[in-house]
């Protein structure tokens, strides 16, 4: 009774349980890989807000500039040292 059962149970579950549980997360995995249409929104309103922040981050540095051209060293104090210990390689 045993040598029929085990191929009875066997047979139906690798030809259909199997690729059934494979088939069904395939399609989860594909539904979850898309954006969706809010997603893509939200992406176009951050790319623009990051643009937008880049811009004023531009004419600021150029104001300072303007008003003093040594800013930058004045700011981060030692900045020049430490670019030329990551430029040696130390």
């Amino acid at each position: 009774m045993e040598d029929v059962l085990v191929p009875i149970i066997v047979i139906p579950v690798i030809f259909i349980a199997l690729p059934w549980i494979i088939f069904h997360y395939i399609t989860k995995w594909k539904t979850a890989a898309t954006l969706t249409s809010g997603d893509e929104k939200l992406l176009d309103e951050l790319h623009d807000a990051a643009r937008r922040l880049d811009d004023r981050i531009c004419t600021i540095e150029r104001i300072m500039t303007a008003e003093n051209p040594n800013w930058r060293q004045q700011c981060v104090p030692g900045r020049e040292d430490s670019r030329r210990l990551f430029a040696d390689g130390e």
